[in-house]
């Protein structure tokens, strides 16, 4: 019996994430064992300042790549949105999981939709990329900060601190919180974060027999989905935490990926289409693209 390692944040979350990949990898390597690595992160340790505040690329991520590297751990599972998309020395992207729903999520006091709540109603949100939709979908409304658990979050509109918050629908399914979902935001008005939904498992690169077994639960149309996204951000040059969305709709051979730059004189979304095969380059593409201030359609 080979054991494998899987670091993880310690969030309920991010176990239920974790306890989702080591559910995968035993099924398809039989004979592998899995145990949990905790890590707390810089993320989790500092939770009443905003994310853009802390100082530091990959707050939530990084102190579970060190993990990694200094084999704590055998495996790292991330939510992909939070990784950096500079890789980390020694690290490698071994699978990325089946991806879950990307969209954004309204989670209201009285259940309301978005057009449906009072002016002035506070949303909490600790997302740059969001509070600029919030203000470009309902500039009467007001954005809040709000850091902790997805728990924790929705409790607090739940007890009427906050009449509402915006978050990944994926986080709350996955930490059993889908009845709490007021409406699920349509990405023409909400475009996510590059890769959210999707989970990212990294290896050591001096591992390549734990690669070869991570490696048969990568999910082929998730990763060229999640490439494509993040070849956007990372040509933005913009941290994890950046004011821009992206998705990527992969049918057979092609794809078809949606941008967005939420700065004040924005121009919006930009469509663009090609080959899977090209999927990065037409992130990096899109990125040139919404830096040169382009607002008509590209293929």
């Amino acid at each position: 019996m080979v054991l494998l390692r899987i670091a993880t944040r310690g969030s309920p979350l991010a176990r239920a994430q974790a306890a989702l990949v080591a559910d995968a990898l035993v099924l398809a390597n039989p004979g592998i064992a899995v145990e949990t690595v905790v890590v707390e992160t810089l993320g989790d340790r500092v939770q009443d300042l905003p994310i853009e505040d802390l100082g530091d690329r990959g707050v939530f991520t990084r102190s579970v790549q060190v993990a990694l590297l200094e084999d704590r751990a055998d495996v790292a599972v991330h939510s992909f949105k939070d990784l950096p998309t500079e890789p980390m020395r020694g690290c490698q992207l071994a699978a990325v999981m089946c991806r879950a729903d990307p969209r954004d999520a309204l989670v209201s006091k009285d259940g309301c939709r978005l057009t449906q709540l009072q002016k002035g109603a506070r949303v909490g949100t600790s997302s740059a990329r969001r509070t600029a939709q919030i203000r470009r979908a309902r500039c009467d409304l007001s954005a809040v900060g709000l850091r902790g658990s997805v728990g924790t979050r929705v409790q607090r509109v739940h007890e009427g601190d906050l009449d509402a918050a915006i978050l990944a629908v994926a986080g709350l399914k996955r930490a059993g919180l889908s009845s709490v979902i007021s409406e699920v935001l349509d990405p023409e008005v909400f475009l996510p974060a590059p890769a959210q939904g999707a989970l990212a498992v990294e290896v050591r690169d001096d591992r390549p027999d734990i690669a070869r077994a991570v490696t048969r639960i990568d999910h082929a149309e998730s990763r060229i989905a999640t490439s494509a996204e993040r070849a956007f951000l990372r040509g933005l040059r913009g941290g994890c935490n950046a004011a821009a969305g992206a998705l990527a709709v992969v049918s057979g051979d092609h794809i078809t990926l949606t941008v967005g730059k939420f700065d004040e004189g924005s121009l919006g979304a930009e469509v663009l289409k090609g080959h899977t095969n090209e999927a990065v380059a037409l992130g990096y593409r899109a990125a040139e693209l919404v830096l040169a201030g382009g607002s008509v359609q590209a293929s």
